[in-house]
Parts: C-alpha cells; structure tokens; sequence
C-alpha cells in the first residue's frame, strides 16, 4: 500500500543516523554471514523504536536514505515491514514466531461496499479454513472479529507492531486488548465502486516450524491453497459484502498481501468508475475527460486519475492508482521497455471503457489530502489539486443493497 512519508527535520538524531549508517552498511554487504550482523543490528534498534511508537525517527532516516542513498531506503523500508509484520513471544519458556495475516477480498458494485463486525458463525467458518487450507498443522489463530478496509488498518508502523503484538499474544492465550481500527472515511468521501476489504488475523507457530501449509513436505503449492480457499470461503465472503462482485486472494503477510489487493483493485477501480459515472451523473464514456498525474514527494508513488466533464475542468471524481518497486524507476535510457508503463497501462484501460479525451500531466504533484474527510485531492487540466465533487443533481452515492 502507498504511504506517504511526512518531512523529516534537516538534522537526524542519534538513532535515526544509526538506522542510516545499518541499512547503507546491509546494502553494501558481501555476503550473508555479513549480512546477518547488519539484519541482526537493525532488527534490535527497530523493535526499540516500534515498542516505542517512535516512528518520527524511523521516519526521517527513510526520508534521508531517499534523497541520499536509495540502495539503503530499500533495504531499511524492507526491514521495517519485516519488524512490523512479524516477532518472536515466549510462553512458558517457549519461543514462538508471530506473523501477521491478512486475507484480502477485492470487491467492486454499484452499491456502497460493506465493513464491519464479522457474525460468529462467519468467523468459525473462516478459521477452519484458515487451518484447513492455508496454515501448517499446529497453528494457532487469533482473528480480529472485523472485516476492515483500507482506511482502518494502521496507517504507521509502529500501528502496524501493535496489531501484531495484541494478536498474537491473544493467539498464544495470553492477555491483550483488540487492536485499535483507524477512523473511516469521512461522509464527503467520493463513493468507493472497487476497494478491498481485509480479513486480519494473528498467526503463531514455535520458533523454525512452518507456518504455512505450502511449507509442509505434503502440503502442496501455494496455488493449491489459492484454488481450495477460494472454493472454500469465498461463499463466506462474498455473505459479507452482499451486492458486490467479490475475488479473493491467497491469505499471507501483512505488506505483500496489502500490496497484491492494490495491485488487483486498480484497474478493476477504473472500470467501476467509469460505468457508475454514467448513470450517477449521466455522462457517457464520450463525455469524459480523465486527467493523469503524477504524484508524491521526490519520485512518483502513486497516479490520480481524475475524471471531468470534457467541456469543464471541475473534478467530479477519481481514483488512486498506487506504484510499486520496479514499477517507480525510470528505465536507463538504453534499456528496452518490456512491458507498458503504468500511465500507458491507465490510457489503455480508459480507451477500453471509452473514454477517449485523455490529459497526461508533466512532473511530480503533491499528494495532497483534504484536512477535513481525508479524501485524496485529484489534479484538474490545469494541474490544479482539487476536491473531487459530484454535480448538485447526481444520484451522489452508491445506495446501500437490500
């Protein structure tokens, strides 16, 4: 998922140049043995930080090692998702390794997309299929009784360790509050046609056991517990978003299985947007405009695409189009492309809706937020960062299904 980094001051303080100085030196390794010192290192200073909630420290050495070292960002931002996403709990003298878990369920509809507390039933169904299909014999299970999206989740790391510290220390019966879901979307938030909805579990196993089932000598491959997953609780799933087309996705850790929702819901976002634009504002594909641009801090983390009627420049709605990875960096001016860019990937997708007054914007925006709802701001043709707003007479939501 697409985090944005906040400023961090000119200086750093004394931990924040030990994180610089541990990832530079990991990046730089020459081997293995080396690199488990470094791993090691940085894994103590990191869980210090998180039990801490600390993550302006944590926070201003990303920010320096991405103007100064990128080598080194990659490395620290790795290991930080690793500390936030999994830890070793003792019980009685045993170790056990925690992950967290998240299962995601890729919706879209022309109705507004459900969330909420998971009905008993719903839960016992869940977790039996969790143990039936995708975790390793032994695994213990604490689920969070929510199915929550995106706006919910922690939205820092150190929110993030919190949510796996609480469940995984209920999974291995000891004592710990819920964890704590982030407020939704404000009511002025434009109507989400595709979005995912997570189910978020604690998964423990003793320390060097498998945790998944993939991982067992008889436990198949992980399209095997994809393809029975499916079969097995989508039903379930699909219950709790009722009126909405619904694909699951294989349950895994907390930042890859983030990351392959956004990946999927993306073009599935589009398409939704265009169809419900027309019959909630009575434009056809024809009558759009989309406006693509660029934004983030230094480099482009993520593309809004913005749609306007082709005879004005106001916004009446947008989608977030989140960059990964390779997918961030400029190809070497004598490479060969192998496959189409993302803003060639979005034009395409709207060419096949229809829509084919298509404005691309130079440069790099700023990804701005409204203070008040929190809803992104999409850029107008004139470049202009905007609140998305619907016309007066448009059917302005989804409705809820019955």
């Amino acid at each position: 998922m697409a985090r944005t980094r906040r400023s961090s001051p000119s200086r750093l303080n004394r931990d924040a140049s030990r994180l610089v100085a541990l990832a530079t030196a990991l990046d730089e390794s020459g081997s293995r043995v080396e690199d488990r010192y470094w791993e090691a290192e940085l894994g103590r200073l990191l869980a210090k930080l998180l039990r801490a909630s600390n993550d302006a420290t944590l926070e201003a050495a990303l920010d320096h090692l991405s103007h100064h070292h990128a080598g080194g960002y990659e490395v620290l931002i790795e290991q930080a998702e690793t500390a936030s996403e999994s830890l070793v709990l003792e019980k009685d003298g045993q170790r056990h390794d925690v992950l967290l878990l998240v299962a995601p369920v890729v919706a879209w509809t022309r109705y507004s997309i459900a969330n909420g507390p998971i009905p008993q039933a719903a839960q016992d169904t869940l977790r039996a299929q969790l143990h039936g299909h995708v975790l390793a014999e032994g695994a213990q299970l604490a689920l969070l009784p929510t199915l929550v999206s995106l706006d919910q989740m922690p939205r820092t790391f150190s929110d993030t360790w919190q949510w796996l510290h609480r469940l995984g220390s209920q999974a291995l019966g000891l004592e710990a509050p819920r964890p704590t879901l982030q407020p939704g979307p404000g009511a002025d938030a434009p109507p989400m046609l595709a979005d995912t909805r997570y189910v978020v579990a604690g998964v423990v196993v003793p320390e060097g056991a498998p945790l998944f089932r993939w991982q067992e000598a008889s436990g198949g491959s992980r399209a095997d517990a994809l393809a029975q997953w499916i079969a097995q609780a989508q039903p379930t799933l699909a219950g709790l978003l009722p009126g909405c087309g619904v694909e699951c996705l294989l349950p895994d850790a907390y930042y890859v299985s983030n990351r392959d929702a956004d990946r999927r819901v993306r073009p599935l976002a589009l398409k939704a947007a265009v169809a419900w634009l027309e019959g909630a504002a009575g434009l056809a594909p024809d009558q759009l405009r989309a406006v693509i641009g660029g934004c983030g801090e230094t480099r482009v983390d993520e593309y809004r695409i913005s749609f306007t009627p082709r005879n004005r420049n106001d916004v009446i709605y947008g989608c977030v189009w989140p960059v990964y990875g390779r997918e961030e960096e400029p190809l070497p001016e004598d490479a060969e492309p192998t496959g189409p860019d993302a803003i060639e990937e979005i034009a395409a997708l709207l060419k096949e809706q229809g829509v084919a007054d298509i404005r691309r914007l130079p440069g790099i925006l700023p990804p701005d937020y409204c203070e008040d709802c929190g809803t992104p701001y999409f850029p107008n043709p004139l470049g202009e960062m905007t609140h998305p707003e619907l016309p007066e007479d448009a059917n302005t939501a989804p409705a809820h299904f019955h």
